[in-house]
């Protein structure tokens, strides 16, 4: 079997509540990432959108993973911190921002562009002013409903607005992965443990696949 391309690397996860909690996405994608030879640090917030990477922001959870330590659900006292302090602590290859279904605004009638244009952008360029590369994966499909509004056409509309405004982060389409209602939810928003597998396993996959130049392949010296 040949080496992943992901070996070698170590990797900066960031994520918002799909990222917080056991049972959740942190465990089966932080498992596939590190399986592939890559050393990884996943950190989730909950409700954090991009902007809040930019600054230390309280949240209501938050969950903390490094290399194959055990997993770290925090709870009153979890927060952001500021994406050039994490790059700095950890020099990454590369880092994986999995923020959509927390600027989506599934509940608001319109979807709030500029707000959501002013909040990536300004998290893109401070990573890309550390000279380190990154992805952005998107939100998947969920079920329509539930107690965050979650619903098809909206979901659909955020992952489009990535596509277009994610760069200099390569951009993983989470909505590739599943058909709409495949993978069950238990809210409209957040899945049962076998969504979250499948969920992890497609973008450790699509990570992996990403052009070498992508990945931030030449070790960054430490």
């Amino acid at each position: 079997m040949p080496a992943s391309a992901l070996a070698g690397l170590t990797l900066l996860v960031l994520g918002e509540s799909h990222m917080s909690l056991t049972d959740h996405l942190m465990e089966p994608l932080h498992s596939n990432l590190t399986k592939q030879g890559a050393s990884v640090h996943s950190i989730g917030a909950c409700g954090a959108s991009a902007a809040d990477w930019l600054i230390a922001k309280k949240v209501d959870c938050g969950a903390d993973r490094k290399g194959n330590g055990a997993m770290l659900v925090k709870g009153a006292d979890a927060s952001t911190t500021p994406i050039k302090t994490l790059i700095a602590a950890d020099k990454p290859n590369l880092v994986v921002i999995i923020i959509g279904d927390t600027m989506a605004s599934y509940d608001k009638p319109a979807f709030p562009k500029a707000w959501a244009w002013q909040s990536v952008t300004s998290l893109t360029k401070e990573i890309a002013a550390t000279g380190t590369k990154c992805v952005w994966v998107g939100p998947a499909w969920g079920k329509e409903g539930g107690k965050y509004k979650k619903n098809d056409v909206r979901t659909q509309q955020m992952s489009q607005f990535l596509a277009a405004n994610a760069a200099p982060c390569a951009y993983i389409d989470s909505l590739k992965m599943s058909k709409p209602g495949q993978w069950i939810t238990t809210d409209g928003q957040h899945f049962t443990v076998k969504g979250y597998q499948a969920w992890g396993a497609g973008i450790a996959d699509a990570i992996s696949k990403l052009p070498a130049a992508s990945l931030g392949g030449k070790a960054v010296s430490k």
